[in-house]
């Protein structure tokens, strides 16, 4: 009988004055003092101890030369989607990126021209904009409908958008970041359907479908039908589910051989054929061995969710956070403060003395809203909320 092993999300780990982004940087970025970071898609717990373990090992070797992923490797990324997500996915589609974002850059320079445009859902994630930006294509919008503290797609808009000739990608968040929707088999079947109609390629960025709550099924843009999986390109990673970014490895997974070959001759244009030999070995050992750990996490994470949101509104009214479904960042809708963009940012960084994501970031869609990260001890997302307070009060005051 296995031993089922119990984690502690609730330890703080000191992380300043280990190079890290979300605590080390975000003084200097946010041009703020002893803010507390509560941003960036990073969580603040420890890996599983299993993936700690086969780090440890690969260092022991004491050799990291030319790495490539091996045949475990890849029957672990198996095993995970068919377990997690039901989806039989065949080794050859499996395709390196040191990330997704990284991914994202290829793509849209490998499968567009200039000229050509490229279609998101905003408010959404920003590398989605700066992608069609860096490389040189015109962007495209279909803006997400915010009605009785839901989001959904808008259809019509969309399908409009899509008739356009010149509209040769779209970009989907799923789940999205940062509205925290789950998109159902019917939406994400009627968007495979107008992309099919339309001749639109479909980019899925899927890193965080581990991440899902409430009865939620994360459903791969892929597995829908023969149909969407060749006409589709998924984006997943380790990163987000065990919060891994930093050993810089995602799978990108690709069923049509003639997409794939694009992608791979991409891969090689840029000499991003080789992954990282710790961050292969960190990822396997958190394909075979973290489920436990990620269902401990996901937990958890509810549970912070529930008490930001219940603590909005029984103490700060104004305040909404909208339903989380899928990620482990709440959107909080902050507009009935009636403050613009700028002076809702100036109130968080000067006031609150917290770093969140300012919801305009995202897009235009965004603004009046922010973003906060729940994967960290519950002790900080309750000082969060108590320096939230505080700063909504002296703003009535």
């Amino acid at each position: 009988m296995t031993k089922y092993k119990v984690y502690h999300f609730d330890e703080k780990i000191e992380r300043k004055g280990t190079a890290s982004v979300k605590w080390d940087e975000v003084d200097r970025l946010y041009h703020a003092e002893g803010l507390l970071p509560m941003w960036v898609a990073d969580m603040d717990f420890r890996v599983p101890d299993e993936v700690t373990d086969a780090l440890k090992g690969r260092v022991d070797h004491g050799i990291y030369g030319y790495s490539a992923r091996s045949e475990s490797y890849l029957s672990a990324v198996q095993k995970w989607m068919r377990e997690r997500h039901s989806w039989e996915i065949d080794k050859d589609w499996l395709c390196h990126s040191p990330g997704v974002v990284t991914a994202l850059n290829l793509i849209v320079d490998g499968f567009t021209k200039p000229g050509d445009k490229v279609l998101i859902q905003p408010p959404v994630y920003p590398p989605f904009r700066k992608s069609v930006h860096n490389q040189g294509r015109e962007l495209v919008t279909s803006a997400l409908v915010y009605d009785n503290g839901k989001y959904t797609m808008n259809f019509t808009d969309l399908e409009q958008k899509m008739s356009d000739p010149s509209v040769k990608m779209m970009i989907l968040c799923s789940p999205h970041n940062p509205v925290g929707r789950v998109w159902t088999k019917d939406e994400l079947s009627r968007v495979a359907e107008l992309s099919h109609k339309h001749h639109v390629l479909v980019i899925s960025d899927e890193i965080h479908g581990d991440l899902v709550f409430n009865g939620k099924e994360h459903l791969p843009f892929a597995n829908l039908s023969e149909e969407a999986a060749n006409h589709s390109i998924i984006c997943t990673a380790p990163s987000k589910t065990f919060n891994l970014a930093g050993l810089q490895i995602s799978n990108i997974i690709i069923p049509n051989p003639s997409l794939r070959r694009i992608y791979l001759s991409q891969l090689q244009r840029f000499s991003l054929n080789e992954p990282n030999a710790l961050g292969a070995a960190a990822a396997e050992a958190a394909y075979r061995e973290g489920g436990d750990w990620l269902s401990q996490c996901l937990d958890y994470i509810k549970v912070n969710a529930d008490y930001v949101a219940d603590f909005l509104r029984n103490s700060i009214p104004e305040l909404t956070m909208v339903p989380l479904e899928g990620t482990y960042l709440g959107w909080i809708d902050c507009r009935k403060l009636c403050l613009d963009k700028l002076q809702l940012q100036n109130l968080m960084l000067k006031k609150a003395k917290i770093a969140f994501n300012q919801g305009y970031t995202f897009g235009n869609e965004g603004e009046g809203f922010v973003r906060i990260n729940l994967a960290c001890p519950h002790s900080l997302i309750e000082q969060a909320m108590r320096q939230l307070h505080r700063a909504i009060q002296s703003l009535k005051n």
